[in-house]
Protein backbone atom coordinates (compact mmCIF):
# COMPACT_ATOMS: atom_id res chain seq x y z
CA UNK A 1 0.00 0.00 0.00
CA UNK A 2 1.10 3.35 -1.01
CA UNK A 3 0.60 6.46 1.19
CA UNK A 4 1.23 10.79 0.57
CA UNK A 5 2.68 12.85 3.49
CA UNK A 6 2.23 16.64 2.78
CA UNK A 7 3.40 19.51 4.54
CA UNK A 8 1.01 22.24 5.34
CA UNK A 9 1.87 25.66 4.59
CA UNK A 10 3.40 26.58 1.11
CA UNK A 11 2.23 23.27 0.60
CA UNK A 12 -1.08 22.99 1.39
CA UNK A 13 -2.06 26.37 2.60
CA UNK A 14 -0.50 29.43 1.06
CA UNK A 15 0.30 30.71 3.93
CA UNK A 16 4.13 31.77 2.87
CA UNK A 17 3.21 34.36 1.03
CA UNK A 18 1.90 36.01 3.97
CA UNK A 19 4.43 35.42 6.06
CA UNK A 20 7.49 37.28 3.84
CA UNK A 21 4.60 40.17 3.15
CA UNK A 22 4.62 40.07 7.26
CA UNK A 23 8.37 40.14 7.96
CA UNK A 24 8.86 43.02 5.20
CA UNK A 25 6.14 44.93 7.10
CA UNK A 26 7.81 44.34 11.24
CA UNK A 27 11.49 44.94 9.00
CA UNK A 28 10.50 48.37 8.57
CA UNK A 29 9.74 49.60 12.21
CA UNK A 30 13.17 47.41 13.13
CA UNK A 31 15.16 48.94 10.39
CA UNK A 32 15.95 45.49 8.38
CA UNK A 33 15.91 45.95 4.26
CA UNK A 34 13.49 44.41 2.03
CA UNK A 35 16.23 42.07 0.87
CA UNK A 36 17.70 40.31 3.90
CA UNK A 37 13.87 39.39 4.93
CA UNK A 38 13.70 37.78 2.37
CA UNK A 39 16.84 35.87 2.80
CA UNK A 40 15.92 35.25 5.92
CA UNK A 41 12.45 34.25 5.67
CA UNK A 42 13.62 31.58 3.21
CA UNK A 43 16.36 30.05 5.53
CA UNK A 44 13.34 29.58 8.60
CA UNK A 45 10.88 27.66 6.28
CA UNK A 46 9.68 24.35 7.19
CA UNK A 47 11.39 25.05 10.77
CA UNK A 48 9.95 24.86 14.42
CA UNK A 49 9.68 28.64 16.32
CA UNK A 50 12.57 27.58 18.41
CA UNK A 51 14.87 27.19 15.60
CA UNK A 52 13.41 29.94 13.38
CA UNK A 53 14.04 31.96 16.52
CA UNK A 54 17.77 30.95 16.33
CA UNK A 55 18.02 31.74 12.84
CA UNK A 56 17.32 34.75 13.22
CA UNK A 57 19.83 36.36 15.83
CA UNK A 58 22.47 34.04 14.02
CA UNK A 59 21.97 36.78 10.65
CA UNK A 60 20.10 39.98 12.27
CA UNK A 61 22.95 40.07 15.63
CA UNK A 62 23.04 37.97 18.91
CA UNK A 63 21.12 40.52 20.63
CA UNK A 64 18.19 40.97 17.83
CA UNK A 65 14.76 40.62 19.63
CA UNK A 66 13.54 37.61 17.44
CA UNK A 67 10.49 36.69 19.36
CA UNK A 68 9.15 40.27 19.55
CA UNK A 69 10.15 40.68 15.96
CA UNK A 70 8.58 37.38 15.21
CA UNK A 71 5.12 37.90 17.63
CA UNK A 72 4.77 41.80 15.38
CA UNK A 73 4.82 39.83 12.16
CA UNK A 74 2.56 36.91 13.71
CA UNK A 75 -0.12 39.09 14.53
CA UNK A 76 -0.55 40.54 10.97
CA UNK A 77 -0.59 37.08 9.42
CA UNK A 78 -3.17 35.97 12.38
CA UNK A 79 -5.70 39.05 11.30
CA UNK A 80 -5.76 37.46 7.88
CA UNK A 81 -6.45 33.78 8.94
CA UNK A 82 -8.73 34.46 11.05
CA UNK A 83 -10.81 35.38 8.10
CA UNK A 84 -10.04 32.83 5.28
CA UNK A 85 -6.98 31.11 4.57
CA UNK A 86 -5.98 30.91 0.61
CA UNK A 87 -5.27 27.49 -0.78
CA UNK A 88 -2.80 26.43 -2.52
CA UNK A 89 -3.76 25.76 -6.34
CA UNK A 90 -5.03 22.22 -6.38
CA UNK A 91 -4.84 21.49 -2.95
CA UNK A 92 -8.59 20.99 -2.25
CA UNK A 93 -8.33 18.54 -5.73
CA UNK A 94 -5.58 15.96 -5.03
CA UNK A 95 -6.71 15.33 -0.84
CA UNK A 96 -10.02 14.43 -2.63
CA UNK A 97 -8.36 12.29 -6.02
CA UNK A 98 -6.05 10.37 -3.14
CA UNK A 99 -8.84 9.78 -0.41
CA UNK A 100 -11.22 8.71 -3.32
CA UNK A 101 -8.74 5.97 -4.52
CA UNK A 102 -8.40 4.78 -0.75
CA UNK A 103 -4.81 6.39 -0.61
CA UNK A 104 -3.60 6.82 2.89
CA UNK A 105 -2.99 11.12 3.51
CA UNK A 106 -0.63 12.16 6.29
CA UNK A 107 0.09 15.84 7.16
CA UNK A 108 3.41 16.91 9.20
CA UNK A 109 4.00 20.54 9.36
CA UNK A 110 6.63 22.18 12.06
CA UNK A 111 3.67 24.46 12.61
CA UNK A 112 2.42 23.35 16.42
CA UNK A 113 -0.24 20.85 16.53
CA UNK A 114 -3.06 22.68 17.80
CA UNK A 115 -2.91 25.44 15.54
CA UNK A 116 -2.81 22.49 12.49
CA UNK A 117 -6.10 21.38 13.45
CA UNK A 118 -7.61 24.64 14.22
CA UNK A 119 -6.53 25.84 10.28
CA UNK A 120 -7.46 22.17 8.90
CA UNK A 121 -10.54 22.51 10.32
CA UNK A 122 -11.56 26.23 9.37
CA UNK A 123 -10.94 25.44 5.79
CA UNK A 124 -12.79 22.21 5.87
CA UNK A 125 -9.60 19.69 5.11
CA UNK A 126 -9.12 17.80 8.25
CA UNK A 127 -11.23 14.61 7.52
CA UNK A 128 -8.96 14.33 4.26
CA UNK A 129 -5.86 13.18 6.89
CA UNK A 130 -5.61 10.31 8.15
CA UNK A 131 -2.88 11.19 10.65
CA UNK A 132 -1.71 14.52 11.33
CA UNK A 133 1.63 15.43 12.95
CA UNK A 134 2.46 18.82 14.62
CA UNK A 135 5.81 20.28 15.16
CA UNK A 136 5.54 20.21 18.93
CA UNK A 137 5.18 16.72 18.90
CA UNK A 138 8.55 15.91 18.10
CA UNK A 139 11.92 16.61 19.60
CA UNK A 140 13.61 17.27 16.55
CA UNK A 141 12.20 19.82 13.44
CA UNK A 142 12.84 19.75 10.30
CA UNK A 143 15.79 19.01 8.25
CA UNK A 144 16.05 16.13 10.82
CA UNK A 145 13.27 13.50 9.33
CA UNK A 146 11.74 13.05 12.94
CA UNK A 147 8.48 14.32 11.80
CA UNK A 148 8.31 12.23 8.59
CA UNK A 149 9.21 9.05 10.64
CA UNK A 150 6.46 9.61 13.11
CA UNK A 151 3.73 10.52 10.44
CA UNK A 152 5.07 7.11 8.48
CA UNK A 153 5.06 5.14 11.35
CA UNK A 154 1.23 6.29 12.40
CA UNK A 155 -0.11 5.52 8.90
CA UNK A 156 1.84 1.98 9.40
CA UNK A 157 3.77 2.38 6.18
CA UNK A 158 7.28 2.00 4.98
CA UNK A 159 9.35 4.75 4.20
CA UNK A 160 9.60 3.25 0.23
CA UNK A 161 6.07 3.09 0.09
CA UNK A 162 5.33 6.90 0.93
CA UNK A 163 5.90 10.19 -0.89
CA UNK A 164 6.32 13.17 0.71
CA UNK A 165 5.24 16.84 -0.62
CA UNK A 166 7.34 19.66 0.29
CA UNK A 167 7.92 23.48 -0.39
CA UNK A 168 10.62 23.91 1.22
CA UNK A 169 14.79 23.20 1.03
CA UNK A 170 14.76 21.69 5.12
CA UNK A 171 11.33 19.56 4.40
CA UNK A 172 13.19 18.24 1.26
CA UNK A 173 16.17 17.55 3.34
CA UNK A 174 13.92 15.75 6.29
CA UNK A 175 12.08 13.59 4.06
CA UNK A 176 15.17 12.37 1.72
CA UNK A 177 16.89 11.65 5.06
CA UNK A 178 13.23 9.55 6.10
CA UNK A 179 13.45 7.57 3.26
CA UNK A 180 10.61 8.57 1.61
CA UNK A 181 10.39 9.72 -1.88
CA UNK A 182 10.39 13.43 -1.89
CA UNK A 183 8.09 15.55 -4.25
CA UNK A 184 9.06 19.15 -4.29
CA UNK A 185 6.48 21.73 -5.65
CA UNK A 186 8.40 25.20 -4.97
CA UNK A 187 7.06 28.15 -3.60
CA UNK A 188 9.05 30.58 -2.29
CA UNK A 189 12.74 28.56 -2.41
CA UNK A 190 14.36 27.82 -5.96
CA UNK A 191 15.57 24.36 -5.13
CA UNK A 192 19.63 24.17 -5.35
CA UNK A 193 21.65 21.41 -7.14
CA UNK A 194 22.07 20.26 -3.58
CA UNK A 195 18.10 19.68 -3.23
CA UNK A 196 17.15 18.82 -7.04
CA UNK A 197 19.88 16.23 -6.09
CA UNK A 198 17.13 15.21 -3.03
CA UNK A 199 14.10 15.14 -4.65
CA UNK A 200 12.56 11.69 -6.35
CA UNK A 201 10.79 14.80 -8.58
CA UNK A 202 10.24 18.18 -9.07
CA UNK A 203 6.43 19.82 -10.54
CA UNK A 204 5.32 23.40 -10.23
CA UNK A 205 1.79 22.84 -9.04
CA UNK A 206 -0.51 20.12 -7.14
CA UNK A 207 -2.46 19.39 -10.31
CA UNK A 208 1.39 17.92 -11.34
CA UNK A 209 1.87 15.94 -8.71
CA UNK A 210 -1.69 14.76 -9.05
CA UNK A 211 -1.37 13.82 -12.44
CA UNK A 212 1.77 12.17 -11.97
CA UNK A 213 0.85 9.89 -8.33
CA UNK A 214 -2.59 8.98 -10.61
CA UNK A 215 -0.09 7.87 -13.29
CA UNK A 216 2.42 6.27 -10.90
CA UNK A 217 0.01 4.02 -8.66
CA UNK A 218 -2.56 3.26 -11.78
CA UNK A 219 -5.49 5.08 -10.32
CA UNK A 220 -8.36 5.83 -12.31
Amino acid sequence: MYAVVFDMDGVILDTENLGIAAWRKAGVKYGISESEIDRVYRLIIGTKTERGNEIVRENFGKDFPAEDFRRESGAFIRDVLNTKIPLRPFAREILEFLKKNGIKIALASSTKYEVVIRELTQEGLIDYFDVIVGGDLVAKSKPEPDIFLKAMSDLGEKPENCFIVEDSANGIRAAYASGARPIMVPDLVTPTEEIKAMCHKIFTSLGEVMEYLGNELALP
